[in-house]
């Protein structure tokens, strides 16, 4: 193990840039949720790539956002951790995406730090990409050649799992020779409890309306596992007592949706048959008190 190499590695970006749907393709493996809207991961998520030569300890962090809440305080909190503990920096941005926020997020980083500059949604081969797409990766490619930090510029779609070979072969030059931090067969530092809140909280941002999954937290409370079954039982914990109206839904509707879509994807995260009991609590503000943050794991 003299030539193995191992690091840690931030994935950094706006809200619905693709960072956690990156996470999952490198990984090949479902560890960070993942919807259509924006701001859906909250909580860091360590996922583990280990290979025969080196292993990348990967970050996937919550979207760079202003900060409105004592919960989005946190969240930018866990972004500052990972910047100060990374040692390559990966800044993904959606290629139809405002090229300049971007380069101003990227000039926040530390220039001591290698930073890849990811360029996502490339969603076909480059000689068919449109000439809007053309000319956004142009003027994205212009403006961080003005940057001396920015060591890379590297062109993917994470969805379709297009040169993702190519970046790991731009991260792996960039680690340091270390020996391995985790045991190989360690997929992430994660446990089990955290993942099925994840899952359930995921099915609330594709079941419900805009607003109402930012106001909406998932507690495991029981994880048992039997001899034929893993029981669990979960709270759904929302702010005001509509919110809890419309996630029960008319006669039981919306809260029955939402366990058998959990209990579906849960059964095929843990390859175990699952009963899943959920209950809805409101914790009037919970994203503003700090003993309500701290007990759902923020």
């Amino acid at each position: 193990m003299n030539d193995f190499k191992s690091g840690f590695v931030g994935i950094f970006g706006k809200p619905n840039a693709g960072k956690s749907t990156l996470l999952n393709a490198l990984l090949n493996e479902k560890l960070a949720i993942v919807s259509p809207k924006a701001q859906t991961t909250r909580n860091k998520i360590l996922g583990i790539l280990t290979e025969k030569n080196y292993q990348i300890i990967f970050s996937d962090t919550p979207g760079i956002l202003q900060s409105n809440y004592k919960l989005h305080e946190r969240m930018l909190k866990e972004i500052e951790q990972v910047k100060q503990g990374t040692d390559v920096i990966v800044y993904i941005l959606d290629v139809m995406d405002d090229v300049m926020q971007n380069i101003e997020l990227i000039k926040q980083f530390s220039s001591k730090i290698p930073i890849l500059v990811v360029i996502n949604k490339i969603d076909d081969k480059e000689e068919n990409i449109g000439i809007k797409k053309q000319e956004k990766i142009k003027r994205i490619e212009s403006e961080c050649e003005k940057l001396q930090k920015v060591t890379k510029i590297i062109k993917i779609s994470a969805l379709n799992k297009l040169h993702l070979n190519a970046l790991l072969e731009s991260i792996v030059m960039l680690l340091p020779v270390m020996p391995p931090y985790y045991d190989m067969d360690t997929l992430t530092d994660k446990p089990m409890r955290f993942f099925v809140s994840e899952l359930i909280r995921e099915k609330l941002f594709f079941l419900l309306n805009e607003e109402l999954p930012y106001h909406a937290a998932v507690v495991v409370r029981q994880y048992e596992e039997k001899n034929t079954l893993t029981k669990i039982v979960a709270d759904i914990v929302v702010s005001r007592e509509t919110q809890k109206v419309i996630i029960i839904g008319k006669n039981g509707s919306m809260i029955k949706n939402i366990g058998q879509k959990s209990r579906e994807d849960i059964e095929k995260f843990i390859d175990r048959k699952v009963f899943l009991e959920l209950h809805v609590k409101v914790r009037k503000d919970w994203r503003n008190n700090d003993l309500y943050l701290k007990e759902y794991g923020y």
